[in-house]
């Protein structure tokens, strides 16, 4: 049986095809590796995290929300320190015999004003050793709600949700 021209055509069009080797256009792959590589150095950037001390045992707890950049008093068994300087001893911050502690807020006031004025009360982070008695720990935090430092977040360690 006799093809068609037009059949004649597409199957010398098919061998021309299949003659030439598969390409990969690499234009658009580089382009989609490059705006991948863009997206995860940005968003990588965004998370929070608190600093790290060895001194410092945080308890666990369920939580969902991540830390944001705040001041951090961090809190062990020696001394009370604000961003890694050190304010007061815990043993000097516990026998003051007054319900605040004065080394404490006369540090945070510096530091309220420093920031925006149009506020009135500024975010803290308390890094707290598991281990330190809640009485220091009301203390710290009656200290920094005293000096407009009211907005207080717990440091602790997320640990998983117990399932039912």
């Amino acid at each position: 049986m006799k093809e068609s021209r037009r059949t004649e055509r597409m199957i010398a069009l098919n061998k021309h095809r299949k003659d030439r080797g598969a390409s990969l256009n690499m234009v658009s792959l580089m382009d989609i590796f490059t705006i991948l590589v863009f997206f995860l150095l940005v968003t990588s950037s965004d998370s929070e995290t608190l600093p790290s001390t060895k001194s410092i045992q945080l308890p666990s707890s369920t939580t969902e929300k991540q830390p944001k950049k705040t001041l951090v008093v961090m809190v062990n068994e020696k001394d009370i320190k604000i961003n890694g300087k050190q304010i007061i001893s815990v043993n000097a911050a516990k026998n003051n015999g007054k319900t605040i502690i004065p080394e404490l807020a006369l540090t945070l006031i510096d530091f309220a004003k420093k920031q925006p004025k149009n506020k009135k009360r500024y975010n803290i982070t308390i890094m707290g050793d598991k281990e330190i008695p809640y009485n220091l720990l009301k203390k710290i935090m009656l200290t920094c709600a005293g000096t407009k430092f009211a907005n207080i977040s717990l440091a602790v360690v997320r640990k998983q949700a117990e399932k039912n």
